[in-house]
């Protein structure tokens, strides 16, 4: 006999035309009063991948998270994971592993105590725990430290102690909400990546809240960008660092330069802008619909990663570039593995441009005060619908 599915993860399975994703949100919404902390997320992850959702502060990304958790109500809109409503399960039946910044370890206990205290509570055979304990503090690379007090162990190590604790009973996902943020720069690096290993290896659904970009790009497989409590683009990590979708999403994620101009034309793809005295070319992201907002004169945004510039000393102009012209340095700053350059070019911008330095054989070759020739193609630029 054919058992049928709950009505819930039926009809939501149907709607997917598909497998049943492990996390979906449709038309989600987080009210209090007239003040919307989410407004309108929809998405959907699959079993085994890493999303993370990042954001500056207060923009909606814990609530998100908070509500997936099922810690959160949404005012209107559904939440499911594995195809059953959020809150359709008991908080103590949920599925769900969690590591916050604040870890929570309890200080009396040592490292395996920690560990095996949610198998204790979700009552496993007693005689399986302590196998089940050394797997995953190896896992995490803390075996022969079991015994170890929380107050006995690094920074790094307490963190792999709650990563232990929250994955150890098999959960169907794992949330972690900005756990590295009180991390110096070194270790939190280094736990970006030990995250990606862990979840690769046990290919456990996994969502991570973070205000940290690299940290997004390093570990995840699809990233959201949210800002003023709603989503603004929700892609691979190369496809939202080379195209994303609005100007916000496009400042926030990398060194972006950011002009203001004028459209002239757009044929295709491509679309023609006025800035400052300049006219330049670039990609264009103004979208198909609502065509004649964007006639000629239409205010636009031009975004310009800091990557994507060239630059050379005055007498070496520039080849291979669409675009050249004349600047002057006005900072260099040193960052140790890269060197920005900061350039005025009136012809263009009346803020400084910020350039990353491509050249390893002449690192270091230019001078504040220096005359310098700075050039890009039109496709390292993207034009966006702007303010007037």
């Amino acid at each position: 006999m054919q058992h049928e599915l709950p009505h819930t993860v039926q009809e939501h399975a149907s709607e997917t035309f598909g497998p049943v994703p492990a996390v979906s949100a449709k038309a989600v919404n987080m009210r209090f009063g007239n003040f919307y902390a989410v407004k309108n997320a929809s998405f959907q992850l699959e079993q085994g991948r890493f999303l993370t959702i990042l954001g500056p502060s207060g923009s909606g990304k814990t609530t998100l998270l908070r509500m997936i958790a099922g810690f959160l109500t949404p005012t209107s809109g559904e939440i499911f994971i594995k195809g059953e409503a959020v809150n359709a399960v008991a908080a103590n039946k949920r599925a769900i592993g969690m590591v916050f910044q604040k870890l929570a370890l309890f200080p009396h206990m040592t490292a395996a105590e920690n560990v095996a205290f949610p198998l204790k509570m979700r009552r496993f055979d007693a005689r399986t725990i302590p196998d089940r304990v050394l797997q995953y503090l190896k896992l995490v690379r803390l075996d022969g430290l079991e015994n170890r007090r929380i107050h006995e162990l690094s920074g790094g190590q307490q963190q792999r102690v709650a990563i232990a604790r929250a994955l150890v009973f098999e959960p169907d996902l794992l949330l972690l909400d900005e756990p590295l943020a009180a991390l110096d720069r070194k270790l939190r690096e280094e736990m970006q990546l030990e995250f990606r290993r862990i979840q690769k290896e046990l290919g456990v659904t996994t969502i991570n809240v973070t205000h940290d970009q690299r940290e997004a790009l390093v570990v995840s497989d699809r990233i959201i960008v949210m800002n003023n409590a709603e989503i603004q683009q929700n892609a691979a990590p190369i496809q939202m660092y080379r195209s994303p979708e609005n100007p916000f999403v496009a400042t926030f994620i990398g060194v972006t330069n950011v002009f203001s101009g004028k459209l002239v034309k757009r044929v295709g793809d491509t679309a023609s802008v006025l800035v400052g005295e300049q006219e330049l070319s670039g990609q264009s992201r103004l979208g198909s619909s609502n065509i004649t907002r964007f006639e000629s004169g239409a205010a636009v945004k031009c975004a310009l990663r800091a990557e994507q510039i060239r630059i050379a000393r005055e007498g070496k102009p520039l080849d291979k570039t669409d675009f050249s012209f004349t600047g002057r340095i006005a900072d260099v700053i040193f960052e140790g593995e890269r060197q920005i350059y900061v350039v005025d070019v009136p012809g263009v911008s009346a803020d400084p441009i910020r350039i990353f330095h491509h050249d390893q054989d002449e690192f270091a070759t230019h001078h504040i005060g220096e005359l310098v020739h700075v050039g890009w193609n039109t496709n390292d630029m993207h034009v966006y619908a702007g303010i007037s």
